[in-house]
């Protein structure tokens, strides 16, 4: 079975996209992880994966907008790359819009705010300090969206009209790294089963496409049971973000795409 796209507002996406975490050496287990994939994945190995994944279907990656995955890109794209990146803002920059910007300016298809800044609004009761973020990702004609790791977050949104166009619904409600590249500490992020169940429900609450992410819990799952679990739940609208990592299982992005054909 062939890897099946969707229509996002106009664009084209299959229904996996890969994700960028380890290609920046964020594994969300320990540092040494951490530091394992900042080795593997030299800018040529990042591009051969890529190339990979165009062979197998995959046309979309969610990936950092930092200087690091702009420049791969950008020489990805010279050398007849097709996939389309959808960029997490990088929180590290102090003024979001600036790098929203940036992002566009460097071929950005979609631009979403990251899940660790939404969660934080969130809890301080300021969602609404979105608005002029989502506002000029509106301006500059990109699909946009907002990640989070609570379902809560999700849920007010939703309930307060924001314009955008998806979300990006982590399986996990995650407090610990919050968006910064250096910090790994094992003891920060929870992975519960609870949790894992409430998002996954959450999907079909949400009316807006959804995009599931770490729903292998950061390598903590295994694949032949987080895939099928993450299809039965989601809507015909929604995708799965899966980072893939294949020093150690080379044939690792076909096995999933297998696992997620089969279990569609």
């Amino acid at each position: 079975m062939q890897l099946p796209q969707i229509d996002l507002c106009g664009r084209r996406v299959s229904r996996i996209a890969v994700g960028g975490n380890p290609f920046s050496g964020i594994g969300h287990q320990d540092a040494a992880l951490d530091r394992e994939m900042k080795d593997y994945y030299t800018v040529g190995r990042i591009k051969d994966t890529l190339f990979q994944c165009e062979e197998l279907g995959i046309n979309t990656a969610f990936m950092r907008a930092d200087a690091h995955i702009m420049r791969m890109l950008r020489e990805y794209w010279n050398e007849g790359g097709k996939i389309q990146w959808f960029a997490q803002h990088a929180p590290e920059h102090r003024n979001w819009l600036d790098n929203i910007k940036s992002a566009k300016g460097a071929g950005a298809t979609g631009i979403y705010i990251q899940g660790g800044v939404t969660d934080t609004l969130q809890e301080a009761n300021k969602l609404d300090d979105l608005r002029e973020a989502l506002a000029l990702l509106r301006s500059l004609g990109v699909v946009s969206g907002l990640a989070g790791h609570q379902p809560k977050t999700h849920r007010d949104v939703q309930a307060m009209g924001l314009d955008f166009d998806f979300h990006m619904v982590c399986f996990y409600n995650l407090t610990g790294r919050r968006g910064k590249v250096d910090v790994a500490d094992p003891d920060s992020e929870r992975y519960r089963a609870e949790d894992r169940k409430l998002a996954a429900n959450l999907l079909r609450d949400l009316k807006k496409p959804c995009v599931a992410y770490k729903i292998m819990a950061a390598g903590r799952n295994d694949p032949a049971e987080a895939i099928p679990y993450a299809v039965r739940h989601l809507k015909p609208t929604d995708i799965l973000c899966l980072g893939f990592f294949p020093k150690h299982r080379p044939t690792e992005i076909r096995d999933d795409i297998a696992l997620f054909c089969e279990a569609l």
